[in-house]
């Protein structure tokens, strides 16, 4: 499966951007998938996830009531809509897939760059 996000850009605190992943290749095999991002001199975190079949949803706490994760099977892609962002926000996001319940986060796409600043 390789993934390829979509949608960064720059944006000011306040502002919206939806990013897009889309998978080519297996899918169907797959657990859940998820948004991370890494900011300059941080670690990549948790952002999002969404498990492919049933749909179910996870967020980080900083994201909660911000960002909404969607998928649509049927195009093999994934979304996620940024509400009311903060430069806080600003970090290259990544997408990737979760084989499994047990499984880890990998299979990651080449990241997006999402900046917010006045």
């Amino acid at each position: 499966v390789q993934l390829v996000e979509s949608g960064g850009g720059l944006v000011q605190p306040g502002g919206s951007l939806r990013l897009s992943c889309t998978a080519s290749g297996r899918t169907f095999g797959t657990y859940a998938m998820g948004w991370f991002r890494q900011a300059p001199g941080k670690e990549r975190e948790f952002v999002a996830q969404i498990t492919w079949i049933h749909g179910k949803t996870d967020y980080a706490d900083s994201v909660k009531g911000r960002f909404t994760i969607s998928r649509d099977s049927a195009k093999n892609t994934m979304y996620l809509q940024m509400n009311s962002l903060n430069p806080e926000d600003t970090a290259v996001y990544y997408c990737g897939t979760k084989p499994s319940l047990v499984s880890r986060y990998g299979n990651w796409g080449q990241g997006t760059q999402v900046t917010v600043a006045s």
